[in-house]
């Protein structure tokens, strides 16, 4: 059960809902008893006017007065008037059980909805304040899974059996208490019984959890490699990998269908095989207590025997409801697991609500011996640098030197293993992270678009600005004049990813999205290298326009691009191993040098 302290956890926020659904239910099951409990006297009309309120049959008060009152009217030769009131009595009591039941749904289906919406919020709210690091060893496929088809699980299996914990248990020990009322005996021998069934039925249930866990990674897998297609469906076309893909593709599925298979197999063989036992139970009870009531052995005539196999047979069905739940249980269990390990994940760059506000940046960011590792991996090493306020700064060496990981440590997508970082003499990480952030604006490689229209792309994270602003960061950027040919200009929806424009158009917008936010620290990461000459021009005229005035912090393969940069290091295996301007490194001859007559730069 400590698996679901969480769903417990969400459970309390709805004590008046627990409460309602106690009460309806209780009635619900109280009135179900009663319906059956009404065999008894309309089998004893059946029987014979002579056996109603038979002294040798052990009854409530409300029953006997029942009893005398249909005995009375028998006596009055009214048997046929007493028969049809026994049953609209059996009616009445079935439509008050089947009104509770439906008021008893009406509660719990909006909590159960409710809490599985909270728990999907959640682990949204957690993957976005988790760090980049954390999703460096995660596939995106199997982080959808999780989001979807786990707590589609939880939802169908976990959050479903709350019905079966409250009203099943209950069902069975408010018709276990009326049958050991009739007769302790007899009822002794079902609870000798019923714990054979459970323990059979559970034995199947627990194998569920291992197979539960295989099918969550497979959909996992299933999820990537979609994902990983429709990403790449250039590549894999001009590869003529389609058959390769196809295959491994049809080999997860082949799997995930193995493993739903034996799932499947494992929970539908609970339901008949507690049927199956209940009602060998059942029929090994009518042999037990037809022989007690035949050799007068205990004190109940025919028709109120009758009536208590009635009301043991209707412990079958919640004990079948309960061994179904169980297993759903087991089942849910992998699905609980897999959404816990994101939950519990733990977020390692503090986002300290509490710290001090930054609302303007006025001297320098400094670097003190600062290393970072990346699973005992050092990624840089004892990094000492100064960055002026209004200066730009250019990073550069080979592929895995450590560029990117060093400009992300500034608006802490990553924390230093060791070392600090400080933003006008004060560290990081105590500024507020969401006031540090809003001092830095990022133009990545791969441009970041999102399904929406230009406009709200380039005011993404700004509170209402004016479309005359938008339009004016737009050109800016150089992107006004490409914007403006679009059927419905800055309305224009871009498409998954920006599917619609161009490379350079892409960029651009990003570029005006930067602008538009007019940070006072801007970090370029190789803004231009996947962009022909003439956008690579476009998008450079924007980079210009965006760094003026600005403290910049810029990477770059290209090294024509930041030959007028105020300082230029070059990094090596995660350490400083050059800096200075692009005439100074020139003259060394060291690294840079050598960069720069490879790309053959004059």
């Amino acid at each position: 059960m400590k698996r679901y302290s969480r769903i417990f956890n969400y459970l309390s926020s709805y004590k008046t809902a627990i409460v309602r659904y106690l009460i309806t239910i209780l009635l619900s099951i109280i009135f179900s008893v009663l319906s059956l409990a009404m065999l008894f006297p309309f089998l004893q009309l059946l029987f014979g006017v002579n056996a109603v309120g038979a002294p040798a049959v052990k009854s409530n008060l409300v029953m006997q007065w029942i009893n005398n009152y249909l005995s009375n009217l028998v006596k009055n030769g009214d048997a046929l008037f007493a028969l049809s009131l026994v049953c609209v009595m059996i009616i009445v009591s079935i439509f008050l059980k089947n009104l509770f039941l439906y008021l008893s749904a009406r509660t719990l289906g909006p909590m159960k909805n409710s809490i599985v919406n909270r728990l999907r919020i959640e682990m949204y709210d957690k993957i976005l304040m988790l760090p980049i690091g954390y999703f460096t060893e995660q596939r995106k496929g199997d982080m959808m899974s999780r989001m979807t088809n786990d707590i589609n699980e939880v939802e169908g299996s976990v959050i479903g059996a709350l019905e079966g914990w409250v009203k099943d248990p209950l069902a069975i020990l408010i018709n276990l208490s009326v049958l050991f009322y009739i007769s302790p005996k007899l009822t002794i021998f079902i609870l000798i019984c019923l714990p054979i069934m459970g323990f059979v039925i559970g034995k199947v249930s627990r194998s569920l959890k291992k197979q539960s866990m295989r099918v969550s990674e497979k959909s996992g897998e299933t999820f990537s490699v979609i994902d990983e297609t429709l990403g790449g469906l250039r590549v894999i076309k001009a590869f003529n990998v389609e058959q390769k893909l196809k295959h491994k593709f049809l080999q997860i599925s082949e799997d995930l269908l193995e493993a739903r298979n034996q799932i499947g197999y494992k929970r539908d063989m609970a339901s008949p095989m507690s049927e199956l036992m209940g009602v060998s139970i059942f029929a090994g009870i009518l042999w037990f207590g037809g022989r007690l009531v035949l050799s007068h052995e205990i004190a109940m005539n025919g028709a109120l025997f009758l009536t208590y196999m009635g009301l043991f047979y209707n412990i079958i069905d919640p004990a079948k409801s309960i061994s179904s739940a169980f297993s759903n249980m087991q089942k849910g269990t992998a699905a609980i697991t897999r959404i816990e390990q994101v939950l519990n994940a733990p977020v390692t760059v503090d986002e300290n609500p509490n710290g001090i506000k930054i609302n303007s940046f006025n001297h320098s960011i400094e670097f003190q011996n600062v290393s970072f590792f990346y699973d005992d991996t050092a990624i840089l090493k004892n990094i000492n640098l100064k960055i002026e306020k209004g200066k730009t700064i250019a990073l550069v060496g080979s592929s895995g030197a450590g560029k990117s990981t060093l400009a992300d440590l500034v608006p802490r997508f990553h924390d230093p293993s060791s070392g600090e970082i400080f933003v006008d003499g004060i560290n990081i990480k105590d500024y507020s992270l969401h006031s540090l952030r809003g001092l830095i604006s990022i133009v990545t490689q791969e441009p970041i678009l999102f399904n929406d229209t230009i406009a709200n792309n380039i005011a993404l994270g700004m509170d209402n600005p004016s479309t005359e602003a938008i339009i004016d960061a737009a050109k800016i950027a150089n992107a006004d004049t490409f914007i403006s040919k679009k059927d419905k200009a800055y309305e224009t929806n871009i498409g998954d990813r920006g599917s619609k424009l161009s490379g350079g158009e892409r960029q651009r917008m990003t570029i005006a999205r930067a602008v538009l936010k007019n940070p006072p620290i801007l970090i370029l990461d190789e803004a231009t290298s996947s962009l022909d000459t003439e956008s690579e021009r476009l998008v450079q005229d924007a980079i210009n326009n965006l760094m003026n005035n600005r403290t910049s912090l810029v990477i770059a393969h290209r090294l024509s691009t930041i030959r007028h940069a105020d300082e230029i290091i070059v990094l090596n295996k995660g350490e400083i191993v050059e800096r200075g301007t692009h005439d100074d490194l020139l003259g060394q001859q060291g690294i840079y040098y050598k960069l720069v007559e490879m790309q053959e730069v004059k």
